[in-house]
């Protein structure tokens, strides 16, 4: 066991971790974050996407100890600092981007580091930026709508499926 810190959501935390132990386990089993989800333990589903030093990142693709002294984000954090939903998370819940709501964190931090680095991403830009998420309700129509929403662009154009 070793000592592992981290800033998690602008807070320090340090606690004792094996070397096996994955970042998505620190933050739910150690931090009892557990918006951070672990959906396939194959890094194929997206539902633990947090962000990295501002960077998307699958936790169950990191050790804990790969972590070390850097700044994560979870889905605890994003929402505005009067504690409201965030433009993305507000997005999802108009458009109804989510269903049973499984995927919806991973999704939402995939979707915030999107528009992070491309503010107004094209249809096709978001279905190739999502392809590392699964989504086993929605069909992705309501999840492109939402994250176009949070652009700031017209979503009228875009076709039911």
């Amino acid at each position: 066991m070793a000592k592992v810190s981290m800033t998690v959501n602008g807070k320090s935390v340090s606690h004792e971790a094996e070397g096996r132990t994955l970042l998505v386990q620190f933050l739910r089993e150690n931090l009892n974050l557990t918006g951070t989800h672990v959906g396939c333990d194959t890094s194929q589903c997206g539902a633990c996407v947090v962000h990295v030093n501002g960077e998307a990142v699958k936790a169950c693709t990191m050790f804990a100890a790969e972590a070390e002294g850097a700044e994560v984000t979870t889905i605890e954090a994003v929402e505005n600092d009067d504690g409201s939903l965030s433009v993305v998370q507000q997005a999802f819940q108009d458009y109804h981007g989510l269903q049973c709501g499984f995927c919806t964190p991973g999704m939402v931090m995939s979707a915030t580091a999107l528009l992070k680095d491309n503010p107004k991403p094209s249809e096709q830009e978001i279905r190739d930026y999502l392809q590392g998420n699964i989504c086993r309700c929605t069909g992705y129509h309501n999840i492109i709508k939402a994250i176009m929403a949070a652009s700031g662009q017209d979503v009228s154009s875009i076709a039911a499926e």
